[in-house]
């Protein structure tokens, strides 16, 4: 969907650069954020990520308003940048932008006790925000996601994750073709797989890629096909994709183009049919797998889905043209006479129309997966290999 509202917002942006620890209010010093124009280069960058420069956000100009309306912010991951994003609200009513560098950042789920578990590289991180309501970081952030727990699985190209009931990860473990979760001794422990994979084998048959949460179960998850051949799903792009019902291994939907991010919202079983840039529900069949009905069109690869209320945020990706060419994506961009995006747009399921958005041009193209942050204006987090996480030190209250 093309947006209906180009005018721009203020923007600030920030990263880290040091840490020392201070009193409750000044918790950590070098996470600044930086004003801006709207769209212009954001002036810092993390270290080994995409220069100032290369990188250009763009917001809408009701954004900072309806995050303020709705009292929450966003977060998002780039495996391309290795970034993870905040998206919250500044001193000046407009909107600011926190990254911070992780390892291969792919999906991420805020869970009911207020903590992010995010799939990266070769690890599962928990991250806990370490601030209490009064407090604040550089008087800005009032959040601070901080990893306390992180699981070292190897790469498993660890796509989409969820909590069960018990709090342990539930993770898509594309590589092996299965759900799996976090083991004291293993890389992991596998505990379901499409019935048409014959094995537990290190081949990427069917690109398993999303998961669908339901009460602490997983529900349902996406495949780009129903290949038991290594690397098949690669020719079954354009129409094989299928979505899969975990608890009886029916397949309850087929036709579609890459899926990605299965997600169950207000009674309904929504989906991104990404190879066709279209955000959609499930119809349930007759006796028969279910159909695909497209609901809004937006101008790009779609990956990562959350919702709140009648509104659901859809993030955008520009396709890989090299391993993704000859979808119906692009003819549909064509037809609309549209570049392709990379960012975040905001659908109001009512109407159909994109209310707001955040645009990203330059060096980063690619994102994966977003979660709603309920309750903070201007989120943060530190990442687990850096000076922050090494010498930030926090504790309860004696007594």
């Amino acid at each position: 969907m093309v947006p209906d509202d180009d005018k721009a917002g203020l923007l600030t942006t920030g990263s880290p650069s040091d840490n020392r620890p201070g009193d409750s209010n000044q918790l950590i010093s070098g996470f600044e954020p930086v004003g801006v124009e709207a769209g212009a280069p954001a002036a810092k960058a993390a270290a080994d990520q995409p220069a100032a420069g290369e990188v250009d956000y763009s917001v809408s100009g009701g954004l900072a308003n309806r995050l303020a309306k709705l009292n929450v912010s966003l977060a998002f991951t780039s495996y391309q940048s290795g970034l993870l994003y905040f998206i919250g609200r500044n001193a000046q009513g407009g909107v600011n932008i926190h990254q911070a560098g992780m390892p291969k950042p792919m999906g991420l789920c805020l869970d009911d006790r207020g903590g992010l578990t995010l799939t990266g590289d070769y690890q599962i991180l928990r991250f806990e925000n370490v601030l209490e309501p009064d407090q604040r970081v550089n008087n800005i952030f009032d959040a601070c996601y901080v990893p306390r727990t992180v699981h070292v699985t190897g790469r498993l190209d660890a796509h989409d994750v969820g909590l069960d009931g018990e709090g342990r990860p539930i993770f898509v473990n594309t590589r092996y073709n299965c759900l799996a979760t976090v083991s004291a001794r293993h890389s992991f422990e596998p505990i379901w797989r499409p019935p048409f994979v014959s094995a537990l084998i290190d081949e990427d048959r069917c690109h398993l890629n999303g998961l669908a949460m339901e009460q602490g179960r997983p529900r349902y998850a996406t495949a780009v096909s129903r290949s038991d051949t290594i690397d098949g799903w690669r020719d079954r792009r354009s129409d094989g994709g299928i979505v899969i019902d975990i608890d009886s291994g029916e397949i309850v939907c087929t036709g579609l183009s890459m899926p990605h991010s299965p997600r169950l919202h207000d009674g309904k079983l929504y989906v991104l049919n990404s190879g066709t840039g279209e955000l959609g529900v499930v119809k349930p069949g007759d006796g028969a797998a279910g159909s695909f009905e497209p609901l809004v069109f937006c101008p790009g690869f779609l990956r990562g889905l959350a919702f709140h209320g009648g509104l659901a945020f859809v993030g955008l990706s520009k396709p890989r043209y090299k391993r993704f060419e000859g979808l119906a994506l692009d003819g549909k961009l064509k037809a609309a006479d549209s570049e392709p995006w990379c960012g975040i747009q905001i659908i109001d399921l009512a109407t159909g129309t994109c209310v707001d958005w955040l645009r990203i041009d330059g060096k980063i193209g690619e994102l994966y997966d977003l979660e709603i942050i309920p309750g903070f204006a201007c989120p943060m987090a530190v990442g687990p290999t850096t000076n922050e996480a090494a010498t930030l030190i926090t504790f309860a209250p004696d007594g």
